[in-house]
């Protein structure tokens, strides 16, 4: 589990790849300290597993799944990520609750100024519109981000000069691809809520003809 508040920078410092799959040595910009084998990590918002690990580096292996439905799938060496270690019990939840579990890929489609902020458009499939609602919450690339506005297949975000500076937002353009995930809880509720209402489209109506019924009408 994860926040959305990235604590480094990090650069692909090397790329293994077999098939569809992918072993990514990344050197974070600020050296993690404690490493431990086997432990999760999210780049660019992608829940990934340490394989192995240096001083200033560690490997991470990313399926061929994965590779095909996030953004890793197109990453270059020199190239920066998003990092953040997954929680321990008693931090700060500066941001929201992430999971790491991509739910697809949005591309920016307009990019504006707003005096020190800058107002990124976002479009992503429109299926997952009814998880991103009006100041809500939202991970782009494993950044926790507040919804500006939202609609069918769209929303904006205002990413302050901080996050500009400490992420890796200012590399955005105009037709980038960013990891999306919806906010997490809102997902349960939908399902929770979908379930109630199939549940009463699956009940027969109860049948209101009866005897009774005809003879206190006439019948």
């Amino acid at each position: 589990m994860f926040t959305g508040i990235i604590q480094s920078a990090g650069t692909i410092s090397g790329l293994e790849k077999k098939g569809a799959e992918t072993r990514l040595r990344i050197s974070p910009a600020k050296a993690f300290k404690d490493l431990i084998f086997g432990e999760s990590i999210a780049v660019n918002g992608v829940c990934l597993t340490v394989e192995n690990f240096g001083k200033d580096w560690f490997y991470v292996y990313a399926s061929g799944q994965t590779m095909s439905i996030t953004n890793l799938g197109f990453l270059k060496q020199g190239r920066k990520v998003n990092l953040e270690r997954a929680l321990t019990l008693g931090d700060r939840l500066g941001g929201h609750l992430v999971s790491g579990h991509v739910d697809c890929l949005g591309k920016v489609t307009f990019i504006e100024k707003a005096g020190e902020s800058v107002i990124y458009n976002v479009s992503f499939p429109e299926q997952y519109s009814r998880q991103v609602i009006d100041k809500g919450s939202v991970a782009l690339d494993g950044i926790s981000l507040t919804v500006i506005e939202c609609g069918s297949g769209f929303l904006s975000v205002n990413i302050i000069p901080a996050t500009q500076k400490e992420t890796t937002v200012s590399d955005w353009t105009k037709s980038s691809l960013v990891n999306m995930e919806t906010d997490l809880i809102g997902k349960y509720v939908e399902k929770m809520l979908g379930s109630v209402l199939k549940d009463r489209n699956d009940q027969k109506p109860e049948n209101r003809i009866t005897g009774d019924f005809l003879r206190e009408h006439g019948f």
